[in-house]
């Protein structure tokens, strides 16, 4: 169970929060002393400051100063009118001990310890200038008269200051575990939302590797995870797609691959039976059948080939103007016969491309020929190109019956018959356009439709400008 994702990430977000809470306690422990200390060095010393400086005012010197000093370490004691009494106290030490003021000293203008702190410097020598950097000045009347010096030893904390310490203690505790529990919460929470969009598609994953191939999951997310939802999904509905057309291609190929095996068999067999004579009528349509064939195994040979990359192309500079020109030359007569008008439409001069010629006029075959097919008579047939986005843009347009919407995308399939007793009557295999698809890619080209039902259809292929 600890080695699924869930708890992974469950306990990575709780470890994080520990580690993040811990440092901060660790960080607010350490300082706390420190903070607490300078707090009571600063209001002590600035007690002291204004004691010192009332005294020197008063008296005009600091003479009698250290016995006033023993007076002043104990907290003034307020006056009846609320100012400071400072009153020598015939008891200057608390029943408890020292005094924590008793960590200064005290100097005068020229540096003169007048109450020494620090045993290296006793009362009446002069104290280095460094260690006033720390003092409190004594200012009277704008000029500074002493200063109030710092041992820089901590002082000992009183029972309350102690209790605060452990009360904060005690808080941050308190802080760490309530951090612990939320984190735990929060990673729980957050692992489930991550986690179960994972476990939906390896359950859907789990059931396309058993065979039902269309799944979809819910995507409840516009992240990463809702992404990889999405593109799941449509590669699950594509494979499913696939897998069908897979298994109507089959179909398809055993249909058009048995009609004319059984036309060849039944006459020959009826031949041999005595039953027909071999004529010449009969040979010829039997040929004719093994044509059918020969031409469907052509067909599907230069699709595999096409699909392996092992095409075989010789492409040089075409210009698009001539290859458009003699498409159409090579149907004039039947556009003649069936009275329907072929043009070839350049509004402008292109670029050559870089196409195998022969594959091109293999293509324009198949897109002509199929515009013939559902062209009526009085209708319109127009070869054309232009130059749109660095590409050279050619196009074979009809007047004919259309493509519906629906069937649309998937004209350029295999054996996709939008029309099936149409091809069936003409022998058509079904692999036209997925000819005319592969021929154009392989030349690095891409090829689409727009049609409108009873409107015509036109299908474009752009290829790239060759460099000069």
């Amino acid at each position: 169970m600890w080695k699924t994702l869930y708890w992974k990430l469950a306990l990575a977000f709780m470890f994080v929060a520990v580690i993040a809470t811990v440092l901060i306690a660790i960080f607010i422990r350490i300082t706390s002393v420190d903070r607490l200390t300078k707090l009571i060095t600063e209001q002590q010393g600035s007690s002291l400051q204004a004691s010192m400086a009332e005294y020197y005012a008063f008296t005009g010197s600091w003479l009698g100063v250290k016995e006033y000093w023993q007076t002043a370490q104990m907290h003034p004691t307020p006056s009846s009118d609320g100012t400071q009494d400072t009153n020598t106290n015939p008891n200057p030490f608390p029943p408890d001990g020292r005094d924590r003021r008793n960590f200064f000293g005290l100097v005068d203008a020229n540096r003169v310890v007048l109450v020494s702190v620090d045993p290296k410097f006793p009362e009446g020598s002069t104290l280095p200038e460094k260690m006033l950097k720390d003092g409190f000045p004594i200012m009277v009347d704008g000029q500074q008269v002493g200063t109030i010096i710092n041992a820089n030893t901590p002082p000992g904390f009183l029972p309350e200051e102690n209790l605060f310490l452990t009360r904060t203690n005690h808080a941050l505790l308190l802080g760490v575990a309530g951090a612990l529990l939320i984190a735990l919460v929060v990673g729980i929470v957050l692992a489930r939302t991550l986690t179960r969009p994972l476990r939906d598609l390896t359950q859907a994953a789990q059931r396309i590797a058993d065979g039902n191939l269309e799944q979809q999951v819910k995507v409840n997310s516009k992240d990463e995870i809702g992404d990889l939802a999405i593109a799941f999904n449509q590669m699950s509905h594509e494979v499913a797609h696939q897998s069908l057309l897979r298994k109507q291609m089959t179909a398809d190929i055993a249909h058009d691959l048995r009609t004319p095996l059984t036309v060849i068999a039944g006459y020959i067999e009826s031949m041999q039976d005595g039953v027909l004579q071999p004529t010449p009528e009969r040979l010829a349509l039997i040929y004719s059948e093994i044509e059918r064939l020969q031409n469907l195994v052509g067909d599907l040979r230069m699709l595999s080939q096409a699909d392996a990359g092992e095409l075989p192309l010789n492409p040089q500079k075409i210009e698009p103007v001539s290859l458009l020109e003699r498409s159409a030359a090579l149907f004039q007569h039947q556009a003649e016969k069936q009275q329907i008008s072929l043009e070839v439409l350049v509004p402008e001069v292109l670029p050559e491309i870089y196409v195998d010629e022969a594959r091109m006029l293999q293509v324009f075959d198949n897109l002509i020929s199929n515009a013939f097919r559902y062209t009526p008579a009085g209708g319109r047939i127009t070869l054309s190109g232009k130059l749109q986005n660095d590409g050279v843009v050619l196009s074979v347009n009809d007047t004919g019956s259309g493509i519906s919407i629906d069937e649309q995308p998937y004209i350029f399939d295999r054996f996709y018959r939008a029309d099936r007793s149409r091809h069936a009557e003409n022998g058509e295999s079904g692999l036209g356009l997925a000819i005319v698809k592969a021929l154009i890619e392989s030349q690095n080209g891409k090829v689409w439709a727009e049609s409108k039902p009873d409107h015509g259809t036109t299908i474009f292929m752009e290829f790239p400008v060759t460099n000069s």
